[in-house]
């Protein structure tokens, strides 16, 4: 990036969208103004008897959680997508309306309710990736099921509604809107250069060295060019990987390997249990071809100059486009800099 981008203010293209991202460095010229206090450290009960994630314990539909010693999955009990609704339509003039149908499933990562992913073992993360796979898998071969999303919302400020370290799936009939975004653009891109976008755009971010955080042998994690949240992460496979499903052992490891040490690195910018929305998008399941699909996980932390200053989109980026006051550039020297020990064990 030229010195004149990284003063003033521009606009960053999404080549996975198609949108824009308006970019004002001049505003915050360094990502450390403002406070830096640390939150206490709070310690948590490896197992919590008022946990309805915790092995052993009662939920509140009135199911027993088995006394699980690996990642461990389950229906939702309060599922936002339900398996048997009856295909509807509705138009009356300008109002239209479908039903939609699904599964929605809670994916705890471990028995342990102290932990997070950044203070599990690569072991442990791998495991996680594992039950991913398989629930994909089987999600994905179910009639009007077109689309998995697998996410995590982790900390209370993301609404997190329960600290044992756990994730969900919703399995849905629809191709979510972000998805089938980004599925345009990969499409097109195939099938003007039979190649993929996310490849290419991986071989020229390694050959600039600007934006890099992490790699190995078979993921990349850096801060995305477009990247709109302050910190705002991709862990991308270096070759064209339409789904987690397809995922060698080697590469497993290696996925669980990067994704350990960026979330240990994010959770060391402020030196707190990082708070995000992170999620997967791969190719759907809708028994179609993707050649065009390669999938990538991304994280959304809201926090910005502090472990307890959030940034929250408002005015401008509600009504217009969203908008950024840190390069990516400079959250990416950030990161990098930081640590690969959790800041609990320095």
């Amino acid at each position: 990036m030229t010195t004149e981008f990284n003063e003033n203010p521009h606009r960053r293209f999404n080549i996975l969208t198609g949108e824009w991202i308006l970019v004002s460095p001049h505003r915050t010229k360094r990502p450390w103004q403002g406070k830096t206090e640390k939150q206490s450290m709070e310690t948590k009960p490896k197992y919590d008897p008022n946990c309805y994630l915790c092995p052993t314990n009662g939920r509140m539909g009135g199911a027993v959680n088995p006394d699980y010693k690996k990642p461990f999955s389950f229906v939702n009990d309060f599922s936002a997508l339900l398996k048997d609704v009856k295909e509807e339509k509705y138009e009356n003039g300008l109002l239209y309306a479908e039903s939609e149908s699904g599964i929605c499933k809670v994916v705890c990562f471990s028995p342990d309710h102290s932990l997070t992913l950044p203070l599990m073992s690569r072991e442990e993360i791998t495991d996680v990736i594992s039950l991913w796979q398989q629930e994909y898998k089987e999600l994905g071969a179910m009639d009007g099921i077109n689309h998995v999303q697998i996410f995590e919302n982790k900390g209370d400020i993301m609404g997190c509604s329960n600290p044992h370290p756990h994730g969900q799936i919703w399995a849905q009939r629809s191709i979510p809107q972000e998805v089938q975004k980004k599925s345009d653009r990969l499409l097109a891109y195939w099938k003007k250069h039979q190649a993929s976008i996310l490849e290419d755009y991986i071989i020229q971010e390694l050959a600039l060295d600007e934006r890099i955080i992490l790699e190995n042998e078979h993921f990349v994690s850096l801060i995305p060019y477009w990247a709109v949240w302050p910190y705002e992460t991709m862990i991308v496979p270096k070759r064209k990987i339409g789904h987690i499903g397809e995922l060698s052992n080697d590469g497993k490891k290696a996925f669980a390997e990067i994704l350990r040490k960026t979330t240990i690195r994010l959770d060391n910018i402020f030196g707190t249990s990082f708070p995000y929305s992170a999620g997967i998008h791969q190719a759907p399941t809708d028994g179609k071809e993707h050649p065009e699909w390669h999938f990538h996980m991304s994280f959304y932390p809201p926090l910005l100059r502090s472990a307890t200053v959030k940034k929250f989109m408002v005015g401008y980026e509600m009504f217009a486009n969203p908008q950024r006051d840190i390069t990516a550039e400079q959250a990416a020297n950030t990161i990098k800099a930081l640590s690969d020990v959790h800041y609990s064990k320095q």
